[in-house]
This record gives structure tokens, C-alpha cells and sequence, in this order.
């Protein structure tokens, strides 16, 4: 446990990342492939490795980070927003005289949630125009993962979810690579932010706030619960009363937050804030 704290440290104080709130476990599973990258016996020999080596310090905090997505993963998900969620919020952005939806990709990796997100609303706009406008924010902690998802080329496993018509539609293949059309591109605003700042409650790049949609899937379950507790309370306030929070099949709200949540689907773990 020693020396998995002071790797901690080491990466915290040469590369600003804290991977302290982080689950032990998945720490100590993610150590293990670089043990066997580098021929290190052990952590301790790996952490003397590290002193040795700074630019391994690169390769850890990669495999640190979770990069694990897909186009309109779990796909019941967006079903249901497009139908029930998406409506529901342009009938009552109508009636209060607002036509701006407001959504945040958090943890968004590659990219692929806030385009596919992007995608489903652009298909809602061609067909009754001027229903509303729409604004997407996205960020992540690996900047890696960010300039990925600016380049927005993607693998077949990347993509395999997604339909013909809108592979075809949204799409271009080159040899094995399939790259989304830049107009689709634009209207995702990419930023790096760190959930667990405790300068801030939203991303910079937002200003205020103030979203109808979070979208924070499969992230918690890679946080102890401490830190869990400080990235709901970024979550709740980031949200509009009546706004809709979005969590992984495996995630749900923690103590102090169970009772300012309600949630509407019995199938997807889909939560709107109570008012």
C-alpha cells in the first residue's frame, strides 16, 4: 500500500492528475499491466522505475484513465430520450419562453456519447425544424482521450451499434476507419475539466450551468465513495430543476442525494431532479 500511494503522489505532484478517489482496486489491476509492460517484479520496483523513467509516468496515467465507449451505447437509453425525455423538455423550454437545451457529456472519453447525442437531436430538428436549439459541453481529465475526440475517426467497434441509415448518413469510411461528418463535429464543445475540482461546480467552458440533460455514465463506479460524494454534489447543482441526470446500468444516486432525485425508468438508470 506504500508504494501505490507514493506512485499516486508521484503522479499527482509531476502530472497534476489525483488519482486518490479512485477505487484500490482498479488502481492496483491497471499497476499490474505496467509491471508487465516494464518486466517490473513489483510496485515497489515498478515506483523506482518510474523515478527512472519520467515518461512512463505518461503511460500509467493512461491506463489510469477509462476510455471504454461506443455510438449509442446501450441503446434503450437513447431510445428514451428521444421519445419521452427530448420532447418533454422542448414543451416546457415552449412554455417558458426558452428554445436553448442545455446537456453535459461528463466523462465523455472518445467522444462517442456527445455525438451520438448530437446525432439524435439533429435527426429530431430535420424533421420538425426549429423545435429548439440545442448546445452540447463535453469534457473528460485525459487530454489524450479529448484530442481524440476532435479528430472524431473512429474503429468498427467504435461504431457497431449504430444503424446503416445513420452510419451511412453521419459517416464516411476510409479503408477500415469511419470518420463523422464535421458539421456533426462543430456542434460539441470539448474541454478538459476534472470532476473531483473543488475550485468549481461546473466546467468552465459552460459558465453557469444550467443544463436540462448530465449525462455521467460509467464513471462513479471507478471513485470511492468520498469522492462520489463530491462529484453528485457537481451534478446536482449543474442541473436545471426538473433537469434529467443519466447514470451507467451500474450506478445510482448516494446518500444525501437519493431523496433529490426521482427516478423515471424502471429499465435505465434515468433520474430527474426534484424541484
Amino acid at each position: 500500500m506504500g508504494a501505490l500511494n507514493a506512485i499516486l503522489d508521484m503522479v499527482n505532484d509531476q502530472r497534476g492528475f489525483d488519482f486518490s478517489g479512485y477505487r484500490r482496486a482498479m488502481l492496483e489491476r491497471r499497476i499490474q499491466k505496467r509491471l508487465y509492460s516494464t518486466n517490473c517484479k513489483n510496485t515497489d520496483e515498478y515506483l523506482h522505475y518510474l523515478s527512472q523513467h519520467p515518461f512512463e509516468l505518461d503511460e500509467l496515467v493512461d491506463v489510469f484513465t477509462i476510455k471504454v465507449s461506443e455510438f449509442f451505447r446501450n441503446s434503450m437509453v437513447f431510445d428514451f430520450i428521444k421519445k419521452l425525455i427530448i420532447p418533454e423538455l422542448a414543451s416546457t423550454n415552449t412554455k417558458n419562453q426558452e428554445n436553448n437545451l442545455r446537456i453535459w457529456s461528463a466523462g465523455c472519453s472518445h467522444g462517442e456519447e456527445p455525438y451520438s447525442m448530437t446525432i439524435l437531436l439533429n435527426e429530431l430538428l430535420e424533421k420538425e425544424a426549429g423545435l429548439f436549439n440545442f448546445k452540447i459541453f463535453a469534457t473528460d481529465i485525459d487530454k489524450k482521450a479529448l484530442s481524440v475526440a476532435e479528430k472524431a475517426t473512429y474503429s468498427l467497434r467504435s461504431v457497431g451499434s449504430v444503424k446503416y441509415a445513420v452510419l451511412n448518413k453521419y459517416f464516411t469510411q476510409e479503408k477500415d476507419l469511419f470518420v463523422l461528418d464535421r458539421e456533426i463535429v462543430k456542434k460539441v464543445q470539448f474541454s478538459f475539466y476534472d470532476l473531483l475540482d473543488k475550485k468549481s461546480s461546473v466546467p468552465s467552458s459552460s459558465i453557469f450551468g444550467g443544463f436540462d440533460i448530465v449525462l455521467c455514465r460509467n464513471v462513479l463506479i471507478y471513485f470511492e465513495m468520498p469522492s462520489q460524494q463530491i462529484i453528485f454534489e457537481k451534478l446536482y447543482k449543474s442541473l436545471k430543476p426538473n433537469g434529467y441526470l443519466i447514470l451507467g446500468e451500474a450506478e445510482m444516486p448516494v446518500e444525501g442525494f437519493k431523496d433529490k432525485f426521482k427516478r423515471v425508468n424502471n429499465y435505465c438508470k434515468i433520474y430527474r431532479k426534484k424541484t
